[in-house]
């Protein structure tokens, strides 16, 4: 009886550890949200997100990946709703890249987002 106790113990816990391994990351290989902070004003679409942190959720909306990104500790947050692309990466990011281009009036339009850990990276 104390053995299989033992082993119920063993199994609950290689299963929680196994959850939390893969927890937060869908079969995309993306975690479905995540945190970044932008030290300049960046252009997300239509919307030119001030400097700050935001929360980043990726959601489907039929067969379309969409990012939202939402401004964080302000009063008004910013929001703003992009279609992007998954372009699956050879490994796992090993760290978080902006990938920005600078258009000829000085603003940074945002063109992908890679993310710590997951196996994908989002193309605008």
């Amino acid at each position: 009886m104390r053995n299989i106790r033992f082993m119920a113990v063993i199994v609950v816990m290689l299963v929680a550890m196994a959850t939390v391994a893969t927890a937060g990351h869908n079969m995309f290989g993306v975690a479905d949200m995540q945190k970044i902070t932008f030290i300049d004003p960046i252009r997300v679409g239509e919307v030119l997100l001030p400097q700050g942190n935001y929360e980043v959720r990726h959601v489907m909306e039929g067969d379309n990946h969409i990012m939202v990104f939402k401004q964080l500790n302000v009063n008004k947050p910013v929001q703003a709703r992009v279609q992007c692309s998954l372009v699956k990466l050879a490994a796992k990011a090993e760290q978080t890249q902006k990938i920005y281009v600078v258009s000829t009036n000085n603003e940074r339009i945002l063109r992908e987002l890679i993310f710590r850990g997951d196996t994908a990276k989002h193309v605008f």
